[in-house]
């Protein structure tokens, strides 16, 4: 007798499901009550719940598919039968959840970031460009400009221009500026212009700048020598000089904070450099490598408020911020942006920084710590989460011996 045939599961469509719920485990405590709390689930007819919500809207936001697309492989996927206009709309609406969940997930690797980050008399907004391409082999090109608030990370300006012509740069004229605003940027910011943009708003910067495209000066007429200043610096102790950026032959005053790499360091950055001209078929220039071997910031405010050491660490939390961004860089190059409609662009750049920041979580708590690949919550009084098709629950923390926690609370 040959044995009963049992129907054949397609395990794609088992993998999808354990994978969604594995995902919703990194999301912070009361995602789905913020849903309706702020404005993103409104009405339950079509999409019933925050997770259905959130499945959707990630095919459009992770796997950059049109609107169209989405609506087509939800319904295919026996997801939800919703058209593309309703899924935009439900997009619309979902910033603020977005952004507020984004908050949530940075609290978890936060912490780790420098304390001048997130202390201080400023309202701190982080800026950055990047171009994104439509799909298509005639898809536009398109620069997006987009200021980030710290610690909220609420996407406080957002813009599209062309990717070319005049009033088209990455600088920091292209936002508005407050008092009491302090603009962190990187290399790409550290212009005259810029600068100059910045504190007539009444506002403050801090950028990075290259040794060439900054001109300094100590007065009116005399300029401000940095790679002989960088030549002083010794061991750990960073240094902390006054300049004057000149526009249009107004003197802003500022100072220059920098800092001597390690040899490993210098050495990894001179590379860098090298392969950079390399690529553009330059030649570089020695000066270029003399001041790889430095970190240096240019910034208008003033030292008793921003020392030397706590400007640099500043810095570097905007660094590490930038490693998201990059993340979110390489997600913004995936999808459609809605270039008319300010409400759904800012929508949609919330979105991706969800995805650059799930990302972050997914590689940071994952296989490092974990055999298994993911983490296990062990808060008193959590409950198991079920997986929709089938009967398969994560363990509860009160079933059995708990194993030992690690350095970070987890096994």
């Amino acid at each position: 007798m040959y044995p009963e045939v049992v129907p054949m599961i397609n395990p794609q469509t088992l993998d999808v499901e354990d994978d969604f719920e594995f995902l919703l485990t990194f999301l912070p405590p009361g995602w789905e009550k913020k849903a309706k709390e702020l404005g993103a689930l409104r009405r339950c007819r079509k999409i019933p719940d925050a997770r259905m919500l959130l499945r959707v809207l990630l095919l459009h936001l992770a796997e950059g598919c049109s609107l169209r697309e989405t609506a087509a492989r939800a319904k295919h996927g026996g997801l939800v039968d919703v058209s593309d206009v309703a899924i935009m709309d439900r997009l619309r609406c979902s910033g603020e959840w977005f952004r507020w969940m984004n908050a949530e997930l940075m609290s978890q690797w936060g912490a780790r970031q420098p304390q001048g980050v997130f202390d201080g008399p400023w309202n701190v907004r982080v800026v950055d460009g990047t171009q994104v391409k439509e799909p298509g082999p005639t898809g536009s090109l398109w620069r997006i400009h987009y200021a980030v608030g710290l610690p909220s990370l609420r996407c406080t300006e957002l813009h599209v221009t062309d990717s070319e012509g005049i009033g088209t740069g990455e600088t920091f004229c292209q936002f508005n500026v407050m008092p009491g605003d302090l603009f962190v940027g990187d290399r790409a910011y550290g212009l005259a212009r810029g600068i100059a943009h910045v504190t007539s708003g009444g506002g403050d910067t801090l950028t990075r700048f290259s040794w060439s495209g900054l001109p300094l000066w100590v007065g009116p007429e005399e300029k401000f020598d940095l790679l002989a200043h960088l030549r002083t610096l010794r061991g750990a102790a960073p240094g902390d000089w006054p300049a004057f950026v000149k526009d249009e032959g107004r003197l802003i005053p500022g100072r220059v904070c920098a800092l001597k790499r390690s040899r490993q360091a210098a050495e990894a950055a001179q590379r860098q450099a090298r392969r950079r001209a390399q690529k553009h078929g330059a030649q570089i220039a020695p000066e270029t490598l003399e001041a790889a071997a430095y970190v240096f910031v240019f910034t208008t405010v003033d030292a008793q408020a921003l020392g030397p050491t706590k400007a640099l660490e500043f810095y570097r939390g905007r660094w590490q911020v930038e490693l998201v961004f990059k993340r979110l860089k390489s997600i913004l190059g995936l999808g459609h942006l809605r270039k008319t409609d300010e409400q759904a662009a800012r929508s949609w750049l919330h979105g991706k920084l969800f995805v650059a920041f799930l990302l972050e979580a997914l590689l940071g708590r994952g296989e490092s710590l974990s055999p298994w690949g993911y983490p296990l919550c062990q808060a008193q009084g959590t409950q198991p989460l079920p997986v929709e098709r089938g009967s398969i629950h994560a363990a509860s923390p009160s079933a059995g011996r708990q194993p030992a926690a690690g350095p970070s609370g987890m096994p």
